[in-house]
C-alpha cells in the first residue's frame, strides 16, 4: 500500500527521532528542571541535591513473553530496568511507582505473583513502592514503572559530557542476554510443536537468567563513590553497546575507538553464539537488554576504576574528526554502527 501523502511512518524516524519530533517544541518553564528529555533520567534541582526521575513502559509480547517468562520474573525485571536508568545517572534510587493494565485472563493470584517480583526487587535494591495505578485492558499486560533517585549535584553523570582522551569502560559481560533470549525462543518453538516436551537448558542457565532476571549495577555505583570517581559520561546498555556509545559520542560531539579484543564476552556466550551461527561480536555490540553500564572516565582515574571487579576498559574517546571506529583483533578499522534494538 502506498504511503499516504503527507504521512510519515513512525519507523522512518525510529525511537529517538520520534522522541525528538514530539518533544522538541516544548519549552522548559521551571528553573528547577536541569535536564529534561534526552538522557537516561530527568534531573530536577531540589536545593541540596538533584532528584532524578525515569520511567519505562513494558508491553506483553513486545518486551516480555509469558510463554517462558514467569510473572514474578516480569515484575522483578520491570523494576530493575528502571533502577538501571537511575544508576546510569550516577544516582541512588529511593522510590518507585507501578501502574498496570491487564485483561480478564489475569487472576488475582497471577497479579499477586507479578507483585511478588516487584517486592523482591524493592527488597534487593532497598527502594520503596509509593504509588501507582491499575486499570483494565482489552488485551494483555502493560506495566509502567517510574523510579525516583537522588545524586549530589557534583556527582551527576550525563550522556553528553564525554571528553577527548577519556577512557571508555563497560561492566559485566556482553551478548549473554541476547543469546538467552534466542535459547528461550528456540524452546518456545519446540513447546508449540509438542507441548509434552519440557525445555532443556543444560549448561545455559546463566544465559537464560541474564535475559529473564537482569541485575542493575548498584554495586558499581557504590564502588565508584568509594573511590570518589565520577564518570564523565554514562549510560546503561539497554539497546546494545554500539547504540549507547553512539549516543554518548553524538551528544558529546566526540569520536571513539573501541577495541574488539577488550570487549568482555564469556566463553559460554562465545560458544553459544557459534552454536547458533551468530557472530559473537555482533551479539556483544548489538544484543542489548543487558542493563550493564558503559561510561567514560578521566585517564587519571582509569587504573583505580579497572581495579573494580567486573569493569573493563574497551577503548578511548577521540576527536569527532577521527570518527567512531571499532578496531578488530586483526588491527583493521571499521565504522562503529548502531545496530541495536529498534522500538518501531
Amino acid at each position: 500500500m502506498a504511503t499516504e501523502k503527507g504521512r510519515t511512518e513512525v519507523k522512518e524516524l525510529g525511537e529517538f527521532g520520534l522522541i525528538e519530533k514530539l518533544t522538541q517544541p516544548f519549552t522548559i518553564h521551571n528553573e528547577t528542571t536541569i535536564k529534561g528529555v534526552g538522557d537516561d533520567s530527568a534531573v530536577i534541582d531540589t536545593g541540596n541535591d538533584f532528584m532524578v526521575i525515569s520511567t519505562d513502559f513494558l508491553v506483553e509480547n513486545i518486551h516480555f513473553d509469558l510463554t517462558y517468562a514467569p510473572l514474578k520474573h516480569v515484575g522483578y525485571k520491570a523494576v530493575v530496568v528502571n533502577l538501571s536508568d537511575i544508576y546510569a545517572m550516577n544516582a541512588v534510587p529511593h522510590q518507585i511507582t507501578v501502574s498496570i493494565a491487564f485483561s480478564n485472563r489475569f487472576s488475582v493470584e497471577g497479579l499477586s505473583e507479578l507483585y511478588d517480583g516487584i517486592r523482591a526487587a524493592c527488597d534487593d535494591y532497598k527502594v520503596d513502592l509509593v504509588g501507582g495505578d491499575t486499570t483494565s485492558s482489552l488485551l494483555g499486560l502493560y506495566i509502567s514503572v517510574t523510579a525516583v533517585g537522588r545524586v549530589p549535584k557534583s556527582k551527576v553523570a550525563y550522556r553528553n559530557t564525554a571528553r577527548v582522551n577519556d577512557a571508555i569502560c563497560v561492566t559485566g559481560d556482553l551478548g549473554s542476554a541476547y543469546l538467552g533470549l534466542q535459547i528461550l525462543e528456540r524452546e518456545k518453538q519446540v513447546f508449540l510443536a509438542n507441548p509434552d516436551m519440557q525445555p532443556t537448558f543444560d549448561q545455559q542457565t546463566e544465559l537464560v537468567r541474564k535475559t529473564l532476571l537482569p541485575k542493575a549495577r548498584k554495586d558499581i555505583i557504590e564502588k565508584l563513590a568509594k573511590l570518589d570517581v565520577t564518570p564523565t559520561a554514562m549510560m546503561d546498555i539497554s539497546d546494545g553497546l554500539s547504540s549507547e556509545i553512539m549516543h554518548i559520542t553524538s551528544q558529546s560531539n566526540v569520536g571513539a575507538r573501541v577495541y574488539e579484543e577488550q570487549i568482555p564476552i564469556t566463553e559460554q556466550t562465545y560458544n553459544q553464539a557459534v552454536e547458533f551461527q551468530i557472530d559473537p561480536l555482533n551479539c556483544a555490540l548489538s544484543g542489548g537488554d543487558e542493563y550493564e553500564l558503559v561510561f567514560t572516565v578521566d585517564q587519571s582515574d582509569l587504573e583505580d576504576v579497572i581495579a573494580i571487579p567486573d569493569v573493563h576498559h574497551i577503548g578511548n574517546i577521540v576527536s569527532v574528526s577521527s570518527g567512531k571506529k571499532i578496531i578488530t583483533k586483526g588491527g583493521n578499522e571499521h565504522e562503529l554502527k548502531a545496530l541495536g534494538w529498534r522500538h518501531f
